[in-house]
């Protein structure tokens, strides 16, 4: 089986990825219920993953909370969605009434992508961001793509986000099991990830001036 979730690949840039709102490390975003289709329960579905019809193999899928659980009963292809029968759906009005609903599985349900190079997003988020030297640039917070491939956005330590390409050349490290990216991103890109470290350290030095003198003025 291959990954159900957009798999982020260095050297192969994937489909474009969904907005990972309410994705984990540990909870992995399968695909959106769009609208009704015909009178008989089954809904339009937008599938997230290399194999759209692998979307029921995988056992329930959830709400984003966790406190509803679909099971597909039946699927089929149309373009680049599914129509899915949910066990339990069996009216339109039903069926309307799942409208924008995300589904989820488990991130330990699915298997392991078979290409070194190849990553699922949930892997990627919460991730250290380092640079070559070993200086801390911020995490990982979403894998992104507006129309021009794959891109990481970083949380800086000033609290900004920035956006670098998610290529081999950009991005040569990725450890898991160290929790930890590698980048080499070109000089120009890290302008604003350099001016939040630079205005992060004047607020802290600010900070401990205002504790210093607080401290100076309870003890006169």
């Amino acid at each position: 089986m291959s990954p159900a979730k957009p798999s982020q690949s260095r050297a192969k840039p994937s489909a474009k990825a969904a907005d990972p709102a309410g994705e984990t490390r540990d909870r992995v975003l399968m695909a959106q219920i769009g609208a009704a289709h015909g009178i008989k329960g089954e809904v339009r579905v937008k599938p997230f993953g290399e194999d759209p019809l692998a979307l029921g193999s995988y056992g329930p899928l959830e709400t984003q909370d966790g406190s509803r659980r679909f099971e597909v009963e039946t699927l089929r292809a149309q373009k680049a969605m599914l129509i899915v029968r949910f066990k339990g759906v069996g009216d339109r009005n039903a069926a309307e009434a799942l409208n924008g609903i995300n589904l989820f599985l488990s991130r330990d349900v699915l298997p392991e992508p078979e290409d070194e190079d190849t990553f699922y997003q949930a892997d990627l988020i919460g991730l250290e961001v380092v640079d070559v030297q070993g200086n801390a640039l911020g995490g990982v917070v979403s894998v992104q793509d507006f129309g021009a491939g794959d891109l990481l956005e970083i949380a800086s330590k000033g609290g900004r986000s920035f956006y670098i390409p998610f290529t081999l050349e950009v991005v040569p490290e990725i450890d898991l099991e160290a929790g930890r990216v590698v980048v080499d991103p070109p000089e120009g890109l890290m302008a604003d990830a350099e001016r939040d470290k630079a205005e992060a350290r004047a607020e802290q030095q600010a900070l401990e001036r205002t504790e210093q003198e607080a401290s100076q003025g309870r003890e006169a």
